[in-house]
């Protein structure tokens, strides 16, 4: 479906493989909408769609995107980079202090890159399906995540600093080779619900009985 009205601009599964050059001069767009149309490549005039708040890239052949991404300082809905062939992101993406969802799932993300813990108005973050191997004591910065997705990675332990996260609701590690857990979880005030299906490698700590005596389910 094609959608043209007013600021708002979906070209969802349209067979484009090339972003149309007019695209970029659309500088009064909220949201722009590029799914599933084969690309392998977005244009650094992306840069120039400073209105933005939410930009849909997912369900592409994305190796990597353009730096000029971090223009777009009011992006603050949604960024979806899910479903491509991304294994690292441009520093500059760390501007993105508004955003309040991001999806990298489906990528190639050996580590995670530092621009993501430089979001911090992340509430939503979507991690699954990647190689991630660890998470960087820079987590911490995401004070106001409420939902952290990490499904079928390669982690087998989360850092002591997700204490610092104390808006933390959801922690989704399934299908990963988690060996141990920090008793920073502990320290998280809100959290509802740790799913830990598929996880084979995991003796539960003690304490999993005090987290669910406040309230929290936890799914082994």
């Amino acid at each position: 479906m094609t959608s043209t009205t007013g600021p708002h601009l979906s070209l969802w599964k349209q067979g484009l493989g090339v972003v149309p050059d007019a695209i970029w001069d659309r500088t009064d767009l909220r949201s722009l909408v590029l799914a599933d149309n084969g690309l392998a490549r977005i244009s650094e005039r992306v840069g120039a769609l400073r209105n933005l708040r939410m930009l849909d890239l997912g369900h592409n052949q994305l190796h990597d995107v353009p730096s000029e991404l971090g223009h777009l300082e009011a992006l603050s809905d949604f960024l979806y980079l899910h479903d491509n062939r991304l294994s690292t992101l441009p520093a500059t993406l760390g501007r993105l202090t508004a955003l309040r969802y991001l999806n990298i799932s489906d990528n190639a993300f050996e580590v995670l890159p530092e621009a993501v813990t430089q979001m911090s108005g992340l509430i939503e973050l979507r991690v699954t399906d990647n190689q991630l191997t660890h998470l960087p004591p820079s987590m911490a910065r995401l004070t106001r995540l409420r939902e952290l997705h990490l499904r079928n990675n390669r982690l087998t332990e989360l850092p002591a600093a997700i204490g610092s996260m104390l808006e933390l609701r959801q922690i989704d590690l399934r299908g990963n080779p988690i060996t141990q857990l920090p008793d920073a979880l502990l320290a998280l005030p809100r959290l509802e619900k740790i799913d830990l299906r598929w996880v084979t490698t995991l003796s539960p700590p003690r304490w999993f009985a005090e987290l669910e005596s406040r309230g929290c389910a936890i799914y082994l």
